[in-house]
């Protein structure tokens, strides 16, 4: 696999900085049933990283001691990490929200019995990847059966009352691109999503995440391959909009790896780009348990315009109304 970082290190991205923080987003390992072209994390079957006890121990008294509103769960997926549900349990027992980034899929892996109740029972929000409304473009970008899988993983939650606007149980769905494309208007396709799955299907969400592929990892190395990467890099470039900038999700959240390092976002911990302190060129949440985050410059690169070319990209979908 190619290193992309090479090729996004020398950057005119604009400086930004932190404000306070409210989310800690948590890759609790790498391990996945999928493996899909676009994944920024290159997870799959085969990944053996996974974050341990102890360190999820260390998560959750940093969420606390920082009072941190949010974990957002990622890996990966999230659910087979074997102390999944316990973490999830011990969060909301605290008082603080949960959002499971679930494939939807893996509610059927064998020893996951139960997990779409345990989910609902805890109030967990969950955002779910559907990257199409169509079964030839997911299962092309996710695998053979994945489509049919996850409209019976769909359907299972809305029985729990997931997506049902007289519940709470928030249902997000996310779309990415097939390829070297910006997503287009999240509201327009939104309702494409609404009118397709709801007619066929019957199935409710609450909202739909439009997110930009980002030009790392897997995706990144395959467009070096195919020769695309400066032209994507170069479209993302066209369509930045300075008014992205004050929205972008690094400005109140972090991003912590499985062994307990820090990093501005998901992107960069997959860059290997540390949080920077004045005193440290890379901290761990043992070292910060009672430090302030706020005004902490944020290290930025050229894959950074992926989060604000036209409508902005980010873990909570779209920044802006109407794209660029």
């Amino acid at each position: 696999m190619h290193d992309v970082l090479q090729f996004i290190a020398k950057t005119d991205f604009p400086a930004i900085r932190r404000r306070a923080l409210s989310t800690l987003q948590v890759n609790l390992g790498y391990l996945c049933n999928q493996s899909c072209v676009h994944c920024h994390v290159n997870a799959g079957p085969h990944r053996t990283e996974m974050m341990d006890a102890d360190t999820i121990d260390l998560v959750l008294a940093f969420a606390l001691r920082q009072r941190v509103g949010a974990l957002d769960l990622t890996g990966g997926a999230p659910e087979l990490n074997p102390n999944f549900r316990d973490m999830v349990s011990r969060a909301r027992g605290a008082g603080v929200q949960v959002i499971d980034r679930c494939n939807l899929t893996v509610l059927f892996e064998p020893g996951q019995e139960g997990l779409a109740e345990f989910l609902a029972g805890n109030r967990v929000e969950i955002t779910a990847s559907l990257p199409c409304y169509l079964e030839s473009n997911v299962d092309a970008q996710r695998g053979k059966g994945v489509f049919d899988a996850s409209v019976r993983a769909l359907q299972l939650l809305n029985r729990l009352g997931y997506g049902n606007p007289d519940d709470e149980l928030r249902l997000n769905l996310v779309y990415n691109p097939q390829g070297a494309d910006l997503p287009p208007a999240q509201a327009g396709l939104q309702a494409d999503y609404r009118r397709m799955l709801g007619e066929k299907f019957g199935i409710q969400f609450t909202q739909l995440y439009t997110l930009a592929n980002m030009p790392i990892q897997r995706f990144g190395s395959t467009l070096v391959s195919k020769g695309k990467f400066d032209g994507y890099m170069a479209l993302l470039r066209e369509a930045h909009r300075d008014e992205n900038l004050d929205s972008v999700m690094c400005r109140e959240l972090i991003s912590v790896d499985w062994q307990g390092f820090i990093y501005d976002c998901d992107f960069n911990q997959m860059l290997g780009l540390p949080l920077r302190r004045a005193d440290r060129a890379r901290s761990h949440l043992r070292d910060l348990l009672d430090e302030s985050l706020n005004d902490n410059p944020i290290v930025v690169r050229n894959h950074c315009y992926g989060c604000t070319a036209g409508q902005g990209s980010s873990c909570g979908g779209a920044l802006a109304a109407v794209g660029g």
